[in-house]
């Protein structure tokens, strides 16, 4: 089994030069290509976001941003030395641009699958797919893939009716 501290870093734009701003307009571009219309992109001190509205779906990808504080960022890989907070800083604002590539790849790739006819768009983007109350489908939906799991039943079909019997009030 591999324990966190023995996973290597992800390799994918380890060493990007591209910038956030880049990255974020080449999505954008993306998108546009692909045929979508609406876009919103939002970020926190640990999270950023982009939306965007594709053939009547609204789809919003959300990804986690490192720690600037982690560990990680304090130390060097190679001969396991203490960084200076500017150090420090070159490393953490590395790890970001990794993480836009990394977005900007997926988001390029699952449109390139949906247009090759892999795939559709609905299967590549559901659980990002936005949901009347504001949660995504991955957000509503994986609670109760986990809680299938750990009970081994499957969660109602329809919320509120699994006591009620058929849709047509009779018990079929």
């Amino acid at each position: 089994m591999t324990t966190q501290a023995q996973r290597s870093t992800p390799r994918y734009a380890q060493e990007t030069e591209v910038t956030v701003e880049k990255s974020q307009a080449e999505i954008r571009r993306i998108l546009k290509r692909y045929g979508a219309n609406e876009f919103v992109s939002g970020e926190s001190p640990y999270h950023v976001m982009t939306g965007f509205k594709i053939k009547g779906l609204f789809i919003r990808i959300t990804i986690t941003l490192p720690d600037p504080n982690s560990e990680e960022f304090a130390w060097t890989k190679v001969k396991h030395q203490r960084r200076t907070p500017g150090q420090q800083q070159v490393a953490y604002d590395q790890a970001v641009r990794q993480r836009w590539r990394a977005l900007r790849l997926i988001i390029q790739a699952k449109l390139e699958a949906v247009e090759m006819g892999i795939t559709t768009l609905e299967q590549e983007f559901m659980a990002f797919t936005l949901l009347p109350d504001g949660r995504t489908v991955g957000q509503f939906i994986l609670p109760q893939i986990a809680a299938a799991y750990s009970t081994g039943k499957m969660p109602a079909l329809m919320p509120g009716l699994q006591d009620r019997g058929a849709p047509d009030g009779k018990d079929n």
